[in-house]
């Protein structure tokens, strides 16, 4: 919840002491929160969400520590998350491949090489091709590791000044080992940010996937670091335009689904 209040504060422009002053809390408390360190009743909570404009469900959901996480199912192919420690957390990539093949996709490459190769699927000898949402260290500095399986084209956002990637932008759509790979240009993160919707060949109505870097998590967004505005944009535009049961794999934290981040992300409200 400190992350979300913090965030929150940020899209809002308000500083701690003015949300305070706004949701008659101390500004103690306040801070506290936002240092992991909750002691915020609940009409407190209700009063803060609705002052932030915060899904109230699932700020209150994250404030008991039950925050909803799905059962991801049905995606028809498989889905390697590669969890790799980060801070006090995770950062992620992802190898998407045809279950019965050993060549797949990479999606992201990890905070170092020593890292991804500790989490790396035995049985993916081969890429065909990576591609990385947004040039932060977390997210793409195992990628020379990642380059020796099959020397595989690398794609990455326009703009982010990558060596020897190809610059992609919205709409692109790219073929790969049996799969679609559609670009969404999302800023606000970064002003260099992709997200990636990932569809098989062989199944083009089955779920799709979405690796959404540092867009959208299961219950908060990414840090908007590079424009608030467009941060909202982005978001508010993924999910009016794509089916719910879309799978979100983020570049932290666990899988979601869209599905569920309507109904709880706090930033989500309908």
């Amino acid at each position: 919840m400190g992350d979300v209040l913090d965030k929150a504060l940020q899209l809002a422009g308000l500083t701690e002491s003015a949300l305070a002053d706004r949701a008659r809390v101390s500004v103690a408390k306040i801070r506290d929160a936002i240092d992991y360190r909750y002691e915020l009743d609940a009409e407190e909570l209700n009063r803060i969400a609705s002052i932030l404009g915060l899904n109230e469900v699932g700020f209150r959901a994250m404030a008991d520590g039950h925050y909803p996480v799905p059962e991801i199912c049905g995606l028809p192919f498989c889905l390697f998350p590669l969890r790799m420690a980060h801070g006090i957390g995770v950062a992620n990539a992802y190898v998407v491949a045809d279950c019965s093949k050993p060549v797949g996709l990479l999606f992201d490459a990890g905070p170092s090489p020593a890292a991804l190769r500790r989490v790396w699927p035995s049985r993916i000898k081969e890429l065909q091709a990576i591609f990385i949402t947004h040039a932060e260290t977390e997210h793409m500095a195992g990628l020379t590791d990642a380059k020796v399986r099959g020397n595989p084209p690398v794609f990455a956002p326009p703009g982010s000044r990558l060596a020897g990637a190809t610059q992609v932008g919205e709409g692109t759509r790219l073929e790969f080992a049996g799969f679609s790979v559609e670009v969404w240009s999302s800023p606000g993160h970064a002003e260099a940010h992709n997200s990636y919707l990932v569809r098989s060949n062989g199944a083009p109505a089955g779920t799709a996937l979405l690796v959404s870097g540092d867009l959208i998590f299961a219950g908060s967004i990414g840090g908007a670091f590079f424009c608030r505005d467009k941060m909202k944009a982005s978001t508010r535009r993924i999910f009016a335009q794509l089916p719910m049961d879309t799978v979100v794999a983020p570049g932290h934290g666990p899988l979601t689904t869209l599905e569920n981040e309507r109904a709880y992300n706090p930033f989500v409200v309908s």
